[in-house]
């Protein structure tokens, strides 16, 4: 299949985006953009507002304010021409376990008002797009859990939609699935389609999305690609981790000494991280300072922020395990 072509402005977008189920406030302004021919990925705590934001775009549910377009459609306006230019893949996977790979494209062909000579050219087409032509005629049941989930994917791409929507398409897959998923959704991606995905593997968005937005409490509090949103954190990170318990509140100080920062620490692990500027004569300095004063290192490293601890600090956490003062937290 040849790149897609899209029509000026972005994908999608939406603007004050409101809803409230009960005394929940769902969607609280919500803002978003995505441009067309890249994947966005909307990441949050649990109860942010994200599947919630997927449902108003894909007309599975109805905004108490705000306003959105979706491939160029108004969502509120034409919900039925929407549906036509999206497909939507959701945390559970929507096949029949009965029915083969084959049999369950044809399916959604038809529930599609394909005709049946299109459906079968359309099931045919995604069957090897998504590398399952040797399993086409065998029952989804004997699939392995990235196979049922590439089926899947498929079947959202029936009607070969400008826009997909993933909620959170890998949850409970083991790591190679995972990559299978994600190398599919890189095809896809490289023929045109746009893709708003939402995770809670924040390696998930680091590898896959080209923007990030963050979401909490029903509203977006940080976006960009991930290199910005880790860079906006403040650079290089030296991690020590120590090998005796009792060296710990000594570290602290001469660690913080060497670099002039304060480090956050794990007690449990018995690990400090601190950031630092200027990484080779930070990694130098505490090297340094660590021999002098005698303490004896498991490991000591320079390397860069990770999303994960973006998404902490932005959503109220300083650090996955601790705080500055060694208190343990989110356990």
């Amino acid at each position: 299949m040849g790149a897609r072509v899209h029509d000026d402005g972005p994908a999608v977008e939406a603007e004050g985006l409101r809803k409230r189920y009960g005394g929940t406030q769902a969607l609280a302004g919500l803002d978003l953009t995505v441009p067309a021919g890249t994947v966005c990925g909307l990441l949050g705590p649990n109860g942010a507002g994200k599947t919630t934001a997927v449902r108003v775009l894909s007309t599975l549910a109805r905004p108490d304010a705000g306003a959105a377009r979706v491939a160029g459609v108004d969502v509120l306006r034409h919900p039925a021409r929407v549906r036509a230019r999206i497909g939507l893949v959701g945390q559970h996977v929507a096949l029949d376990e009965v029915l083969s790979g084959r049999q369950n494209l044809l399916l959604f062909g038809r529930l599609h008002h394909l005709g049946g000579a299109r459906a079968r050219a359309r099931a045919a087409d995604l069957l090897a797009r998504f590398d399952l032509t040797d399993a086409a005629e065998r029952p989804v049941g004997t699939y392995s859990g990235g196979m049922r989930r590439r089926l899947d994917l498929a079947a959202g791409l029936i009607l070969d939609p400008p826009v997909l929507f993933l909620d959170e398409p890998t949850t409970g897959l083991d790591p190679r699935a995972r990559a299978q998923v994600w190398d599919a959704v890189r095809r896809l991606v490289a023929d045109g389609t746009t893709v708003l995905l939402t995770t809670q593997y924040l390696e998930e968005a680091d590898q896959l999305a080209h923007t990030v937005r963050i979401v909490d409490a029903g509203r977006v509090v940080a976006d960009g690609t991930p290199q910005q949103l880790k860079s906006a954190l403040g650079g290089d990170r030296v991690d020590v981790v120590l090998t005796r318990a009792d060296d710990l509140a000594r570290a602290v100080r001469v660690v913080g000494a060497a670099v002039a920062a304060t480090p956050l620490v794990d007690a449990v692990g018995l690990r400090l991280s601190v950031a630092v500027t200027g990484r080779v004569a930070a990694l130098a300095a505490v090297l340094r300072a660590l021999d002098d004063a005698g303490l004896a290192a498991a490991d000591v490293a320079v390397r860069r922020p990770t999303l994960d601890e973006v998404f902490l600090r932005l959503t109220g956490v300083d650090s996955p395990t601790a705080r500055p003062d060694g208190e343990k937290v989110g356990a």
